[in-house]
Protein backbone atom coordinates (compact mmCIF):
# COMPACT_ATOMS: atom_id res chain seq x y z
CA UNK A 1 0.00 0.00 0.00
CA UNK A 2 1.50 3.48 -0.65
CA UNK A 3 0.34 5.97 1.87
CA UNK A 4 0.69 9.49 1.43
CA UNK A 5 0.54 12.42 3.83
CA UNK A 6 -0.45 16.14 2.49
CA UNK A 7 0.44 19.51 4.64
CA UNK A 8 -1.00 23.01 3.67
CA UNK A 9 -2.79 25.82 5.17
CA UNK A 10 -6.06 26.20 4.99
CA UNK A 11 -7.28 27.92 1.48
CA UNK A 12 -4.07 26.02 -0.35
CA UNK A 13 -6.09 23.03 -1.00
CA UNK A 14 -4.07 20.24 0.14
CA UNK A 15 -7.66 18.15 0.60
CA UNK A 16 -8.70 18.44 -2.98
CA UNK A 17 -4.95 17.83 -3.87
CA UNK A 18 -5.36 14.53 -2.15
CA UNK A 19 -8.39 13.57 -3.28
CA UNK A 20 -7.28 14.25 -7.15
CA UNK A 21 -4.26 11.67 -6.41
CA UNK A 22 -7.02 9.06 -5.15
CA UNK A 23 -9.21 10.08 -7.95
CA UNK A 24 -6.39 9.51 -10.25
CA UNK A 25 -5.20 6.05 -8.67
CA UNK A 26 -9.29 4.91 -8.84
CA UNK A 27 -9.25 5.47 -12.78
CA UNK A 28 -6.88 3.60 -13.17
CA UNK A 29 -8.02 0.37 -11.20
CA UNK A 30 -6.50 0.93 -7.67
CA UNK A 31 -8.33 0.90 -4.40
CA UNK A 32 -7.92 4.17 -3.35
CA UNK A 33 -9.08 6.84 0.30
CA UNK A 34 -8.75 10.07 0.96
CA UNK A 35 -9.46 11.72 4.18
CA UNK A 36 -8.84 15.27 5.14
CA UNK A 37 -8.73 16.21 8.87
CA UNK A 38 -9.00 19.84 10.29
CA UNK A 39 -10.61 21.82 12.91
CA UNK A 40 -12.18 25.16 12.73
CA UNK A 41 -12.16 26.32 8.98
CA UNK A 42 -9.60 28.63 9.04
CA UNK A 43 -7.41 30.46 6.41
CA UNK A 44 -4.03 29.93 6.69
CA UNK A 45 -4.10 27.41 9.33
CA UNK A 46 -2.46 24.12 9.52
CA UNK A 47 -4.48 21.03 7.83
CA UNK A 48 -3.45 17.82 6.97
CA UNK A 49 -5.04 15.18 3.98
CA UNK A 50 -4.74 11.25 3.35
CA UNK A 51 -4.41 9.25 0.65
CA UNK A 52 -4.20 5.66 0.39
CA UNK A 53 -3.56 3.67 -2.88
CA UNK A 54 -2.95 -0.54 -3.36
CA UNK A 55 -4.21 -2.99 -5.11
CA UNK A 56 -6.16 -4.88 -2.36
CA UNK A 57 -9.10 -3.47 -0.48
CA UNK A 58 -7.90 -0.89 2.18
CA UNK A 59 -9.09 -1.54 5.78
CA UNK A 60 -6.78 0.65 7.61
CA UNK A 61 -8.53 3.87 8.33
CA UNK A 62 -7.65 7.20 10.05
CA UNK A 63 -3.93 9.20 9.38
CA UNK A 64 -1.01 8.17 8.61
CA UNK A 65 1.70 7.88 10.97
CA UNK A 66 4.01 6.37 8.68
CA UNK A 67 3.79 8.25 5.26
CA UNK A 68 5.89 6.67 1.91
CA UNK A 69 5.28 10.16 0.65
CA UNK A 70 4.90 13.40 2.49
CA UNK A 71 3.67 16.70 0.45
CA UNK A 72 4.13 20.06 2.07
CA UNK A 73 2.08 22.76 0.65
CA UNK A 74 4.09 25.82 2.16
CA UNK A 75 7.42 25.15 3.50
CA UNK A 76 6.73 27.15 7.00
CA UNK A 77 4.95 24.22 8.05
CA UNK A 78 8.02 22.82 8.47
CA UNK A 79 9.18 25.13 11.59
CA UNK A 80 5.40 24.64 12.93
CA UNK A 81 5.15 22.73 16.45
CA UNK A 82 1.49 22.33 15.02
CA UNK A 83 1.69 21.04 11.67
CA UNK A 84 3.95 17.76 12.57
CA UNK A 85 5.29 17.25 8.78
CA UNK A 86 7.99 15.35 10.75
CA UNK A 87 5.89 12.70 12.44
CA UNK A 88 6.83 9.55 11.09
CA UNK A 89 9.25 10.57 8.29
CA UNK A 90 12.23 8.26 8.04
CA UNK A 91 15.02 7.93 5.36
CA UNK A 92 13.10 6.09 3.04
CA UNK A 93 10.52 8.45 2.81
CA UNK A 94 10.20 11.21 -0.08
CA UNK A 95 9.05 14.56 0.96
CA UNK A 96 8.18 17.28 -1.71
CA UNK A 97 8.17 20.77 -0.47
CA UNK A 98 6.41 23.82 -2.40
CA UNK A 99 9.02 26.43 -2.12
CA UNK A 100 11.57 28.30 -4.38
CA UNK A 101 14.36 26.60 -2.91
CA UNK A 102 16.67 23.63 -4.89
CA UNK A 103 15.61 20.32 -2.88
CA UNK A 104 19.28 20.69 -1.41
CA UNK A 105 18.99 23.81 -0.44
CA UNK A 106 15.82 23.03 1.34
CA UNK A 107 17.52 19.64 3.13
CA UNK A 108 19.87 21.92 4.46
CA UNK A 109 17.70 24.40 6.13
CA UNK A 110 14.85 21.96 6.76
CA UNK A 111 17.17 18.81 8.61
CA UNK A 112 14.24 16.22 7.36
CA UNK A 113 15.64 12.78 7.57
CA UNK A 114 14.02 11.62 4.00
CA UNK A 115 14.18 12.23 0.31
CA UNK A 116 13.68 15.68 -0.59
CA UNK A 117 12.13 16.96 -3.82
CA UNK A 118 10.89 20.58 -4.68
CA UNK A 119 9.18 22.48 -7.26
CA UNK A 120 7.91 26.29 -6.75
CA UNK A 121 4.08 25.99 -7.17
CA UNK A 122 3.03 29.26 -5.79
CA UNK A 123 5.61 30.99 -8.10
CA UNK A 124 4.12 29.21 -11.57
CA UNK A 125 0.42 29.74 -10.11
CA UNK A 126 0.83 33.43 -10.01
CA UNK A 127 3.14 33.61 -13.12
CA UNK A 128 0.16 31.45 -14.83
CA UNK A 129 -2.74 32.80 -13.16
CA UNK A 130 -1.61 36.12 -12.38
CA UNK A 131 -3.40 35.65 -9.27
CA UNK A 132 -2.89 33.97 -5.76
CA UNK A 133 -5.25 31.34 -4.80
CA UNK A 134 -4.97 27.29 -4.36
CA UNK A 135 -2.60 25.14 -5.69
CA UNK A 136 -4.36 22.06 -5.59
CA UNK A 137 -4.75 21.32 -9.02
CA UNK A 138 -0.93 21.48 -8.90
CA UNK A 139 -0.20 20.22 -5.44
CA UNK A 140 -2.16 17.32 -6.71
CA UNK A 141 -0.17 16.34 -10.03
CA UNK A 142 2.87 16.44 -8.03
CA UNK A 143 1.93 14.09 -6.10
CA UNK A 144 0.29 11.88 -8.80
CA UNK A 145 3.64 12.16 -10.14
CA UNK A 146 5.52 10.99 -7.72
CA UNK A 147 3.27 8.46 -6.68
CA UNK A 148 3.74 6.84 -10.45
CA UNK A 149 0.14 7.47 -11.62
CA UNK A 150 0.01 8.32 -15.25
CA UNK A 151 -0.50 11.79 -17.30
CA UNK A 152 -3.71 10.79 -18.35
CA UNK A 153 -5.61 10.19 -15.16
CA UNK A 154 -4.21 13.28 -13.35
CA UNK A 155 -5.61 15.30 -15.73
CA UNK A 156 -9.17 13.66 -16.07
CA UNK A 157 -9.05 13.44 -12.19
CA UNK A 158 -8.01 17.30 -12.35
CA UNK A 159 -11.14 17.89 -14.46
CA UNK A 160 -13.43 16.28 -12.11
CA UNK A 161 -12.52 17.22 -8.80
CA UNK A 162 -12.48 20.86 -9.85
CA UNK A 163 -15.89 20.21 -11.77
CA UNK A 164 -17.16 19.57 -8.36
CA UNK A 165 -16.13 22.87 -6.72
CA UNK A 166 -18.19 24.53 -9.30
CA UNK A 167 -15.70 25.38 -11.32
CA UNK A 168 -16.62 27.00 -15.35
CA UNK A 169 -14.67 24.75 -17.69
CA UNK A 170 -12.40 27.66 -18.83
CA UNK A 171 -10.85 27.55 -15.26
CA UNK A 172 -10.82 23.72 -14.93
CA UNK A 173 -8.84 23.79 -18.78
CA UNK A 174 -6.58 26.28 -17.76
CA UNK A 175 -5.88 24.11 -14.30
CA UNK A 176 -5.55 20.85 -15.87
CA UNK A 177 -2.63 22.56 -18.49
CA UNK A 178 -0.68 24.34 -15.40
CA UNK A 179 -1.07 20.83 -13.36
CA UNK A 180 0.41 18.92 -16.35
CA UNK A 181 3.33 21.16 -16.47
CA UNK A 182 4.55 20.76 -12.73
CA UNK A 183 3.89 16.85 -13.43
CA UNK A 184 6.42 17.16 -16.03
CA UNK A 185 8.66 19.87 -14.24
CA UNK A 186 9.14 18.23 -10.56
CA UNK A 187 12.37 16.27 -10.00
CA UNK A 188 11.26 12.86 -9.04
CA UNK A 189 12.17 10.83 -6.43
CA UNK A 190 10.96 7.13 -6.37
CA UNK A 191 8.54 6.38 -4.09
CA UNK A 192 8.50 2.83 -2.74
CA UNK A 193 5.42 1.36 -0.94
CA UNK A 194 6.32 0.76 2.27
CA UNK A 195 4.69 -2.66 4.05
CA UNK A 196 3.26 -3.18 7.36
CA UNK A 197 5.14 -0.71 10.01
CA UNK A 198 3.86 -0.56 13.57
CA UNK A 199 2.52 2.98 14.59
CA UNK A 200 5.12 4.93 16.59
CA UNK A 201 4.12 4.03 19.81
CA UNK A 202 2.16 6.58 22.10
CA UNK A 203 2.69 7.74 25.72
CA UNK A 204 -0.93 7.76 27.68
CA UNK A 205 -2.17 10.72 29.01
CA UNK A 206 -4.32 10.43 32.47
CA UNK A 207 -6.27 13.61 32.64
CA UNK A 208 -6.49 15.62 35.89
CA UNK A 209 -9.67 17.13 36.80
CA UNK A 210 -10.17 20.68 37.98
CA UNK A 211 -12.90 22.22 39.96
CA UNK A 212 -16.06 23.52 37.33
CA UNK A 213 -15.13 27.28 38.62
CA UNK A 214 -11.63 27.05 36.92
CA UNK A 215 -13.44 25.23 33.95
CA UNK A 216 -15.94 27.77 33.14
CA UNK A 217 -15.77 31.06 30.85
CA UNK A 218 -15.33 34.22 33.04
CA UNK A 219 -16.20 37.77 31.32
CA UNK A 220 -13.64 39.33 33.09
CA UNK A 221 -10.40 37.41 31.62
CA UNK A 222 -8.17 39.35 29.04
CA UNK A 223 -7.93 38.77 25.80
CA UNK A 224 -5.01 35.92 25.04
CA UNK A 225 -4.46 36.35 21.21
CA UNK A 226 -0.71 38.06 21.88
CA UNK A 227 0.50 34.36 23.18
CA UNK A 228 0.66 33.20 19.88
CA UNK A 229 1.75 34.32 16.80
CA UNK A 230 -0.15 33.67 13.22
CA UNK A 231 2.31 35.26 11.38
CA UNK A 232 3.72 32.00 10.15
CA UNK A 233 -0.17 31.16 8.34
CA UNK A 234 0.91 33.35 5.68
CA UNK A 235 2.21 32.85 2.39
CA UNK A 236 0.95 36.75 1.23
CA UNK A 237 1.04 39.95 3.33
CA UNK A 238 -0.59 43.35 2.66
CA UNK A 239 1.63 46.33 2.01
CA UNK A 240 0.28 49.53 2.77
CA UNK A 241 0.61 51.87 0.35
CA UNK A 242 0.14 55.67 2.08
CA UNK A 243 -0.22 57.62 -1.37
CA UNK A 244 -3.34 55.89 -2.32
CA UNK A 245 -4.58 55.86 1.27
CA UNK A 246 -8.03 57.74 1.33
CA UNK A 247 -8.27 57.03 5.43
CA UNK A 248 -11.52 54.97 5.33
CA UNK A 249 -10.75 52.88 7.81
CA UNK A 250 -12.41 49.63 6.34
CA UNK A 251 -9.44 47.54 6.60
CA UNK A 252 -9.29 48.40 10.59
CA UNK A 253 -12.78 47.61 10.84
CA UNK A 254 -12.55 43.85 8.50
CA UNK A 255 -9.35 42.68 9.96
CA UNK A 256 -10.70 39.57 11.73
CA UNK A 257 -7.70 39.80 14.51
CA UNK A 258 -7.37 43.02 15.32
CA UNK A 259 -3.72 43.17 13.01
CA UNK A 260 -4.64 46.54 11.56
CA UNK A 261 -4.60 50.02 14.19
CA UNK A 262 -5.04 53.40 13.08
CA UNK A 263 -1.49 55.75 13.68
CA UNK A 264 -1.90 59.77 14.92
CA UNK A 265 -2.26 60.88 11.17
CA UNK A 266 -5.43 58.74 10.37
CA UNK A 267 -3.80 55.89 8.24
CA UNK A 268 -3.64 52.25 9.28
CA UNK A 269 -0.84 50.37 10.36
CA UNK A 270 -0.48 46.22 10.26
CA UNK A 271 1.30 44.40 12.95
CA UNK A 272 2.61 41.51 11.41
CA UNK A 273 3.00 39.34 14.53
CA UNK A 274 -1.00 39.11 14.53
CA UNK A 275 -1.82 39.05 10.32
CA UNK A 276 -2.48 35.86 9.43
CA UNK A 277 -2.84 36.68 6.12
CA UNK A 278 -6.17 36.21 5.52
CA UNK A 279 -5.85 39.39 2.85
CA UNK A 280 -9.15 40.40 4.09
CA UNK A 281 -7.95 44.17 4.51
CA UNK A 282 -6.77 43.69 0.95
CA UNK A 283 -10.31 42.32 -1.00
CA UNK A 284 -12.18 45.96 1.46
CA UNK A 285 -9.93 48.32 0.34
CA UNK A 286 -12.08 50.71 -2.26
CA UNK A 287 -8.68 52.83 -3.64
CA UNK A 288 -5.72 49.40 -3.94
CA UNK A 289 -3.72 50.77 -1.19
CA UNK A 290 -3.60 47.57 0.30
CA UNK A 291 -1.16 45.63 -2.03
CA UNK A 292 0.16 41.85 -1.64
CA UNK A 293 3.41 40.53 -1.27
CA UNK A 294 4.47 37.09 -1.02
CA UNK A 295 6.12 35.93 1.78
CA UNK A 296 10.14 35.50 1.90
CA UNK A 297 11.12 32.15 0.55
CA UNK A 298 12.82 29.62 3.09
CA UNK A 299 11.98 27.21 6.20
CA UNK A 300 11.67 29.97 8.42
CA UNK A 301 12.82 29.38 12.43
Amino acid sequence: MLSIRFHGRGGQGAKTASRIVGTAAFLEGYHAQDSPVYGAERRGAPVAAFTRIDHSPIHERGVIARPDLVVIADASLIRDPAARVADGVDERTVVFVNSSLSPDQVSVQAALPGRLTALDLTGIALREFGKRGAISALLGAVAGRLSGLHRDSIRDAVARELADLGLSSAVIERNQAVALDCFDQVPVVSVEPGGPRPAPPVQLHRPTYDAPTKGTASITVGPNSGLRSMSGWRTFRPVLRPDLCNGCWLCFANCPEGAITIKPDGKPAVYYPHCKGCLDCVEVCPTDAMTVEREPQGVQP
